[in-house]
């Protein structure tokens, strides 16, 4: 007897370009008609009653738009996540708030189009495993499956892309934009249309699962033996351009109750691990993981007495290659900084085009003092600091610096 749908799935992803293009309208004509008509009948209240309502109307729609974008995958799902990662100081916080939802997107494709898809790139590779049906994991631009290697019994991940998606790239990201600015929720300046044309590029290398599974295995690499962390294990026999076969590596998000529960003094090794690896990427290898997507992360608790957990990275999808061009003066501004060498921040700024030579010398101190105090974190010890952002222990406590803001 064939099982009935369920109904938190998808039994297919609209894959044509008008099919999308159309969904994409009808929510956006739905959210923002709704939204005008609810809000119109507000508008003989009182203003903070008026103000409270149309938040929540505002905050109804927004998530309606989440909710009917995710059903669509791809990359309209990542525009959306960008959006709501950085679009904090442009879009209404009820907006960014709903598109927050993205991020943990769990409207997967069902098992039958998903086994369709992995027959078809595995041929005769499908009967080596016992996959397991219902995803760990369901993502804008693919899902993963545990399965259990039938020749080594190892269990495995099969990062599945959804089908059609990678050719739908360009005509989702033109969809969005429009529609976000129908909506009025950007402003068309010469920088918002360079990070579209940015995030176009990046999700043409993300949807290469080739390239990932040469990068993570890179990585693999150069992380072999490291005492905090770990990358997945490739299966390359297995791999293509849209499914990725890697190594099961439990564990935890970032951001999830086991990890908060953790000493003080393990989650600062944790996070003084990722500062490390960045730092790493930047000044060794050339090479910087450039999603910020917690997703990205897993942490392995270690559940003895020596509490030495380990940090599983995933996603090898984002990692771009720098040329010297660029990475000397950016090293040059970071160590100035570092070393209180004004000449040599200003040496990098210019190099980078940030900065111009005939500028004002108070502009160049200016931007100086700015590029001091963004490594504030590093070097407290020996600079002057806010009352309570050091700890009795000298501690630098990110949570009262206010850094950001300041």
């Amino acid at each position: 007897m064939a099982k009935k749908p369920d109904n938190k799935t998808l039994d297919k992803i609209k894959t044509k370009r008008w099919q999308r293009q159309l969904s994409v309208a009808k929510a956006g004509v739905t959210a923002g008609t709704s939204t005008a008509g609810q809000m119109l009948g507000t508008a003989f209240l009182d203003k903070k009653t008026r103000q409270q309502k149309n938040k929540k109307i505002l905050s109804t729609q927004a998530h309606y738009l989440a909710a009917e974008l995710g059903k669509l995958k791809g990359s309209i799902v990542k525009v959306g996540q960008l959006m709501a990662l950085y679009g904090e100081h442009v879009l209404p916080e009820e907006v960014t708030e709903a598109l927050r939802t993205l991020e943990e997107q769990t409207v997967a494709l069902s098992w039958p189009a998903i086994e369709r898809a992995l027959q078809g790139r595995l041929g005769d590779g499908y009967d080596d495993f016992i996959i397991e049906q219902q995803p760990i994991g369901a993502a804008s631009l693919a899902q993963v499956h545990k399965a259990v290697h039938k020749v080594s019994g190892k269990t495995l991940c099969l990062k599945v892309q959804y089908p059609g998606i990678a050719e739908a790239i360009d005509s989702d990201i033109n969809s969005i934009v429009s529609l976000l600015k129908l909506m009025r929720m950007v402003t068309t300046t010469n920088a918002f249309n360079e990070w579209v044309e940015e995030m176009r590029y990046l999700l043409h290398l993300e949807v290469d699962y080739q390239r990932e599974a040469q990068l993570t295995q890179k990585f693999y690499q150069r992380l072999q033996g490291d005492p905090i962390f770990k990358v997945p294990l490739i299966y390359p026999d297995y791999c293509d351009a849209t499914l990725l076969v890697n190594s099961f590596e439990v564990g935890v998000s970032v951001s999830s109750i086991e990890v908060a529960r953790l000493s003080q003094v393990r989650r600062n090794r944790l996070g003084k691990a990722f500062l490390k690896l960045f730092i790493q990427e930047l000044f060794v290898w050339g090479e910087i993981q450039t999603d910020p997507n917690f997703g990205n992360y897993r942490i392995q608790i270690d559940n003895s007495d020596k509490g030495e957990d380990h940090i599983v990275l995933l996603d090898f999808g984002a990692v771009l290659s720098y040329e010297d061009s660029f990475l000397t003066p950016v090293k040059d501004m970071l160590l100035g900084a570092y070393q209180g060498d004004e000449s040599r921040i200003q040496q990098g700024a210019i190099a980078l085009g940030i900065m111009q030579a005939e500028y004002p010398d108070a502009v160049h101190k200016d931007f100086a003092a700015l590029c001091t105090l963004l490594i504030e974190p590093f070097v407290h010890a020996n600079r002057d600091v806010p009352v309570n952002v050091v700890n009795d222990n000298g501690e630098y406590c990110w949570a009262n610096s206010r850094l950001p803001r300041r």
